[in-house]
C-alpha cells in the first residue's frame, strides 16, 4: 500500500489552489472546476469543492472544520521559507515561527485560508534525516 494523495475539501477551490500554488511553488492541474491537484515528488495535494462530496457521501467532509490533521512539507530551509511567506500576495496566518523541535526538525506552522494547519520543516539532525529515508 502507498499513500499517494491527501485531499482537502473547501468551499472555495480557486482561493485554496492559489494559496497552495504560491506557498509550494507547484502549478495545479485542474481537471474540473471543482477539483485540482498539486503533484509533488512524494505525494499529491488534492483540493476538492464541498459539492464533490455529494458524489461520495453527502456531509462526510465539512470545509473549514479540520482541527487535527497537519499538512507537512519538507523544505530545504525553514527560516528562508518563513521570510518568503511574508512576501507572498496570499496571507498565511503564522501559528508558530521557525522553532527547533525536540525530535530534530526545525518547523514553521501556519494556517491556510480555510484554517488547515500547514507545517514546513527541515530535519537538522542525522536522526531526523534518517527518519525520512525510504
Amino acid at each position: 500500500m502507498q499513500l499517494v494523495s491527501v485531499r482537502v475539501i473547501t468551499g472555495d477551490v480557486a482561493r485554496l489552489v492559489e494559496f497552495y500554488e504560491q506557498v509550494t511553488g507547484l502549478d495545479a492541474r485542474r481537471p474540473a472546476e471543482q477539483f485540482a491537484e498539486l503533484v509533488g515528488p512524494s505525494c499529491t495535494l488534492a483540493i476538492g469543492s464541498a459539492e464533490t462530496m455529494a458524489l461520495f457521501s453527502p456531509g462526510a467532509a465539512v470545509p473549514e472544520s479540520n482541527r487535527t490533521a497537519i499538512l507537512e512539507f519538507l523544505v530545504d530551509d525553514v527560516d528562508r521559507e518563513y521570510e518568503r511567506l511574508a512576501s507572498l500576495a496570499v496571507a498565511a496566518e503564522i501559528v508558530q515561527k521557525p522553532t527547533t523541535m525536540p525530535w530534530g526538525n526545525r518547523s514553521l506552522l501556519f494556517r491556510d485560508p480555510d484554517g488547515n494547519l500547514v507545517n514546513f520543516f527541515t530535519p537538522l539532525t542525522d536522526e531526523a534525516r534518517a527518519r525520512l529515508a525510504r
